[in-house]
């Protein structure tokens, strides 16, 4: 059911974000769509389902385009004051630019009096930029840490650009610097209002923060959220600890004389709705999962591990890529059609990997592997998708498996923990 709209646009000024006084008066919602990333950061662990932590990366569910738009009608009769949706992940926007634009297409039919913002790392914003002014995407927030590709190579681990070609070092770094600043002076061309996202990481960026607000002041930035470091576990920035009230304060004075200071962050999840001030609780957490359950949406399609499109011949936590396929039903015979490809998430995170994993397949009927682990089989059976071990053709398993048939299995399974070097638990 479509909520009523408010006859009246929400004003500029009314993103709580962006603008201090707007916290108290105005709520937000976070639409968690976009579960791939295309930056490894070394500060980020993208753990799932995790109620009472609060930080990017962090979400209990991944929602379809329409289960968002759905769930912004639901928030908007239950949460008061909602004045922005917005995306932040649990990935990032434009590593699923596809399902982050179209979620926002539908929220913008359905309300187009809503404020509709981004939080991106900037890398696949330039090819985007008359999309997002097209939906009249009015706030977008690029995290840009330096303006040093040496300092960059040690805030990323690895960049992966549009064309899957990975980068790594101080390339890496020249990489990502140059498509935020194309982003950000893109975004402003077209009028957009831009926030600029600076982590505080002692020994790493905390020197050059004053280089990087004179720097994208210089391109019409409109505020600065220098934002302390939140050391992760497990993280290679996790033993570093976060910065001390004396560092952040000296930050923020230092690139306060070249842009206005955001100083009320909530560093918020990627699920995150309401006031920025309220707590994350088991409330909101069922409204978001419901909106996973009430759509009653079909899982069409049938999702396969292979390492050339033939086969099933590839192990769920070595594939960078799932085939996704339908059944085309080519006069009433099941005929398996090659539909879309999907990247997998990154290695690491255990079960949030494959959580991850779960919400990229949320039309998946099942999934089809050569072997998987105990976790990813819990996890994606919880949510609702069958997995299957096959070593025959891709084309005769998809088919038993739309039959409603076990697909064939001509080899004895293997104990995961000794057919390769991983865990035991599917390369989490």
């Amino acid at each position: 059911m479509t909520a009523p709209l408010t006859p009246t646009k929400v004003p500029l000024t009314d993103h709580p974000c962006f603008d201090e006084a707007a916290r108290s008066r105005t709520a937000r919602v976070h639409l968690p769509v976009a579960p791939r990333c295309n930056v490894a950061c070394n500060y980020c662990n993208r753990k799932f389902d995790c109620v009472a932590e609060s930080r990017p990366g962090v979400s209990s569910t991944v929602l379809t385009p329409e289960q968002a738009a759905d769930y912004v009608d639901t928030v908007r009769r239950e949460v008061p004051h909602l004045a922005v949706v917005g995306i932040a992940g649990p990935g990032d926007p434009f590593a699923n630019a596809d399902a982050t634009l179209r979620s926002l297409r539908l929220v913008k039919q359905r309300h187009p009096d809503l404020l509709l913002c981004v939080s991106s790392n900037g890398l696949g914003v330039p090819g985007h930029l008359d999309e997002i002014a097209g939906l009249q995407i009015s706030h977008v927030t690029i995290t840009m840490s330096t303006v040093d590709p040496g300092v960059a190579a040690r805030i990323y681990r690895w960049v992966r650009d549009a064309d899957r070609r990975v980068y790594r070092g101080r390339e890496a770094g020249e990489l990502i610097i140059a498509r935020q600043l194309e982003a950000i002076r893109g975004l402003k061309e077209r009028g957009v209002t831009v926030k600029v996202n600076t982590v505080l990481v002692p020994e790493v960026t905390l020197d050059g923060v004053a280089d990087v607000a004179r720097t994208v002041a210089a391109l019409g930035v409109d505020t600065m959220n220098a934002m302390p470091l939140y050391p992760v576990e497990g993280t290679p920035f996790g033993e570093l600890g976060a910065p001390s009230t004396d560092q952040v304060a000296r930050a923020r004075s230092d690139a306060g004389q070249h842009l206005p200071q955001m100083t009320h962050c909530q560093r918020c999840r990627a699920d995150a709705v309401g006031m920025l001030d309220d707590d994350h609780d088991q409330t909101d957490v069922d409204r978001l999962m419901a909106a996973r359950v009430n759509r009653g949406h079909a899982r069409p399609h049938i999702a396969v591990c292979s390492q050339e499109g033939f086969l099933v011949n590839q192990h769920l936590g070595g594939a960078d890529v799932v085939y996704i396929y339908e059944n085309a039903d080519v006069d009433g015979r099941i005929t398996p059609r090659l539909i879309d490809t999907r990247t997998t998430p990154p290695e690491g995170g255990g079960a949030g990997r494959w959580a991850t994993l779960a919400g990229t397949l949320s039309d998946c009927r099942a999934l089809i592997c050569h072997q998987l682990g105990g976790s990813p089989r819990t996890v994606l059976q919880s949510a609702g998708i069958s997995v299957y071990e096959s070593d025959g053709l891709i084309s005769e398993a998809v088919t038993d498996v739309f039959a409603g048939r076990t697909p064939r299995r001509a080899l004895p399974p293997r104990d995961c923990a000794t057919s390769c070097s991983g865990p035991g638990t599917g390369c989490g």
